[in-house]
């Protein structure tokens, strides 16, 4: 039986993956004015999901960027390259994230409609995102909902980050149920392996950022895959009803 509901929050309730793309690729584009943005937005999609210095260190070897990276390390008073790029990178994110004009239009409608359902109908609710918890609080505010969720957790609330399955495990732990009785709401491969990893049900809602590497996992019981999503409440409800 279902009886808590966990959400991921990037790319599952705000498609912020999106601007972390276009915050990576603008970034990428600072740094060597040659490269093209496009280029760096599609290679995105073999990265999202992973850790800040992850993703970093991917885009950098890709499109060979360590030397351009390098140069901005006393600018930014980091020790690595990496850290170079992502400091660069979160300047353009944070000015994005905090103009609730883009935030809007990168909502998704399904999934926010699917949280006040599972308010509606009494579900205790969790979040877990890999975001640091000053920009989760602030793009929750903007949005309204931080009040939907009986417990959130954020990257600094784990020592591992997903793909592995602390964060999920957490938020169970605080909702007081059963790993077994978590439905998970993902968006991205790594979020998806996480949520099993712990034990848990997940539907994964997939975007076109994160549908190829959402369909590279190996199929579960426990994993429905909507790659449209309007038909995610129904989905839900015929996998809460299967459960019963």
């Amino acid at each position: 039986m279902i009886t808590a509901f966990l959400f991921d929050m990037d790319g599952t309730l705000v498609q912020t993956e999106i601007l972390k793309a276009v915050s990576y690729a603008k970034a990428a584009h600072e740094l060597r004015p040659s490269l093209r943005e496009e280029e760096v937005v599609d290679a995105f999609k073999d990265v999202v999901g992973l850790s800040r210095k992850e993703v970093a260190q991917k885009l950098m070897e890709r499109f060979d960027l360590e030397k351009e990276a390098s140069a901005k390390m006393e600018t930014f008073k980091v020790q690595q390259p990496w850290q170079a790029f992502v400091q660069l990178r979160m300047e353009i994110y944070d000015s994005m994230i905090s103009d609730p004009e883009i935030l809007n239009k990168h909502l998704c409608p399904y999934n926010l409609g699917l949280l006040k359902w599972v308010r509606q109908n009494g579900y205790p609710t969790g979040l877990g995102t890999q975001s640091q918890r000053p920009e989760t609080m602030h793009i929750l505010e903007i949005l309204d909902i931080k009040k939907d969720f009986d417990f959130i957790a954020t990257r600094e609330d784990v020592e591992n980050p997903k793909p592995d399955p602390e964060i999920y495990n957490l938020l169970a732990d605080e909702l007081k149920v059963s790993p077994d009785q978590c439905l998970v709401i993902e968006d991205s491969a790594s979020g998806v392996i996480a949520a099993l990893g712990a034990g848990m049900g997940c539907i994964a809602v997939t975007t076109d950022l994160t549908r190829d590497g959402v369909h590279k996992i190996s199929p579960s019981e426990k994993l429905l895959i909507v790659d449209s999503p309007s038909e995610l409440l129904g989905v839900v409800k015929r996998y809460i009803t299967d459960k019963e």
